[in-house]
């Protein structure tokens, strides 16, 4: 009989002790998954605030928690469109929380004759233009159940609706455009804006565009790609640090648990562990044995947690309301993590339990007897 099937059959003796430890490390596989899944989505949701309207650059407060609380005086986009090196620039301010009933709903506020407004289809009425004035993203009208000409509640201001656009961009569409002034004015933050995006002439390399900045605007945070996005926020750092954390708990807890298991299991074959080294096994091969069955209990853990985690990963963000801001993005390259974190769990479980298994003394198991 091969070493694998040989920890098959054992395990197939012992059901409940295996499906009890194999589902906590379903539970850290799952919430590792579910964790590197938003993650991902988070990332690509930083990319389409940095790439509104196929712009070049982001321009945000250094050290911000997210996009959403980053401040910049508005000043700096009529410095910007004096430099030679760039095509058009705009500011927006962006708020959340403001829809009563759709906490996911952000609010953009911009001028109306932005490069990004210019971009937006309108299905019905037109951009925005002053005062207290509302476009509502395709996706968002319906929820509300408003057109045009009807008036909605937003930032505890009575806001007319002047159209209903589609652009494209999930963020947007299930959003709504108002004035910057208006935008501005509900954050309290006049002459400020929360990112200033930038398309660059032609020719002008990002890399030399950040130089630029970087050196005339000490303390900005410049991106030009979604993972910088994700790495610069305090947000982003939690999400990364709690990733490591969690990884490093399962692993710990995981290998603890399995480690009981296979402990057990050896005390319990003793006997057979002796037998087997009497008729000729050596102590790797013994420890191969035990080592096998640590990974297979983990293995089967680690193949429910990947089914838990990804259907976790949407009811989570669902539950949270946070749909428009992330959608979970679970790709081969998390799986796979995943899938090999359950694998070292039973490697690092297994390896105390394999070698106390090796040790074991043929004469002094008999001498008990």
């Amino acid at each position: 009989m091969t070493a694998l099937a040989h920890s098959v059959s054992n395990l197939r003796h012992r059901p409940g002790r295996v499906l009890l430890t194999a589902a906590g490390t379903a539970l850290g596989i799952a919430t590792i998954v579910a964790l590197l899944a938003v993650s991902a989505g988070a990332t690509q949701t930083a990319g389409r605030f940095i790439n509104l309207g196929r712009s070049d650059l982001g321009l945000f407060q250094r050290d911000a928690a997210d996009p959403t609380t980053s401040v910049l005086p508005q000043s700096m986009i009529a410095t910007l469109r004096r430099q030679s090196w760039v095509s058009d620039v705009m500011g927006l301010q962006l708020l959340v929380d403001e829809v009563p009933g759709q906490p996911a709903a952000i609010l953009f506020g911009a001028a109306p004759n932005s490069f990004e407004t210019q971009r937006m289809v309108f299905t019905q009425g037109r951009m925005v233009g002053s005062g207290n004035e509302v476009a509502l993203g395709d996706d968002l009208a319906p929820e509300l159940h408003e057109t045009v000409g009807d008036t909605v509640l937003i930032a505890h201001r009575r806001m007319r609706v002047v159209g209903i656009y589609h652009i494209g961009v999930s963020e947007q569409d299930s959003g709504a455009f108002i004035p910057l002034s208006t935008a501005q004015a509900i954050s309290g933050h006049a002459q400020e804006v929360t990112s200033i995006v930038i398309k660059l002439a032609p020719g002008v390399r990002s890399s030399t565009a950040k130089r630029l900045l970087a050196s005339r605007f000490p303390g900005l945070l410049v991106i030009s790609d979604p993972n910088e996005a994700l790495r610069a926020g305090a947000n982003g750092q939690l999400i990364s640090k709690m990733s490591l954390v969690i990884v490093v708990l399962a692993l710990l807890i995981g290998g603890i648990s399995v480690m009981n298991t296979m402990l057990l299991s050896v005390v319990e074959r003793r006997n057979e562990f002796a037998l087997l080294s009497a008729v000729g096994f050596s102590g790797l091969q013994v420890a191969r044995l035990v080592l096998t069955e640590g990974v297979i209990i983990s293995m089967i853990g680690a193949a429910v947690g990947l089914v838990l985690g990804t259907v976790g990963a949407g009811l989570l963000v669902g539950a949270l309301g946070a749909r428009a801001f992330v959608s979970p993005d679970v790709t081969a390259w998390v799986l796979g993590r995943a899938l090999l974190i359950g694998i070292l769990i039973g490697v690092v479980g297994g390896l105390y339990p394999a070698w106390r298994a090796a040790h074991v003394s043929p004469l002094r198991v008999l001498s008990q007897q």
